[in-house]
């Protein structure tokens, strides 16, 4: 398994500096990663950096909490865009979750799958699973997958529990097939890594990418 290929190399801390950013896109294409995972404010320079390579970039919306406005989450949405990102991570509305509102969180989900899709961009809605319960997810995965979303994505990473094995297989059995699965949160090496796709994930967000690929048992650098 050349599980490089499946990690979003990511720095979201608020004190992140521009010479992390620079290392963080340098690492990605030493190893492989399939895309960084950075804050808004270093989507323009991450661009500039990875341009001539296959390397994504991601970013972040309505993070981390998700109650930002759904005019806000567009907003930033088409900002990212417009500095040059090629995925969007989005944080669902948990207050309306709490609430079974999903009304609400199918209205701002289908604005954002048609911001993104109209610039051939991916979406990726964050559902934060580690605080839900099973019944919850299964809501999420029923109600939002039809909705043209590209990734249900597990955690945000700063909720008290991440990604589990058992969250990733609940997505996996409800979500349509076209709808791809990212586990983030709390993946710090190879077997938690690879059980994660096993389970399903077809896309991990680690920060602990570097232990993660040298602890694979078939370690080699990838590099674009």
């Amino acid at each position: 398994m050349n599980i490089a290929a499946f990690i979003d190399h990511t720095i979201l801390k608020p004190t992140t500096t521009i010479a992390e950013i620079e290392q963080c896109c340098s690492e990605a294409v030493q190893y492989g990663f399939a895309a960084v995972c950075v804050p808004p404010p270093f989507v323009k320079r991450c661009a500039t950096i990875l341009a001539p390579t296959n390397v994504k970039i991601a970013t972040v919306v309505g993070f981390p909490f998700g109650y930002s406005a759904t005019e806000a989450k567009v907003a930033e949405t088409i900002l990212a865009i417009v500095d040059g990102a090629h995925e969007i991570d989005m944080v669902i509305n948990l207050i309306a979750l709490r609430q079974a509102d999903y009304a609400y969180i199918q209205k701002e989900v289908s604005l954002l799958v048609e911001v993104c899709h109209n610039k051939g961009r991916i979406l990726k809605v964050i559902i934060e699973s580690g605080i839900l319960s099973p019944e919850e997810i299964i809501s999420c995965c029923e109600k939002l997958g039809p909705l043209g979303i590209d990734f249900m994505k597990t955690s945000t990473g700063y909720a008290e529990k991440g990604a589990s094995i058992e969250a990733v297989q609940l997505m996996k059995k409800h979500l349509p097939a076209s709808v791809r699965i990212k586990a983030s949160g709390g993946i710090r090496d190879f077997a938690t890594a690879s059980s994660m796709v096993n389970a399903g994930a077809t896309r991990l967000g680690c920060s602990a990418s570097i232990a993660i690929v040298s602890g694979a048992p078939d370690h080699q650098v990838g590099g674009y």
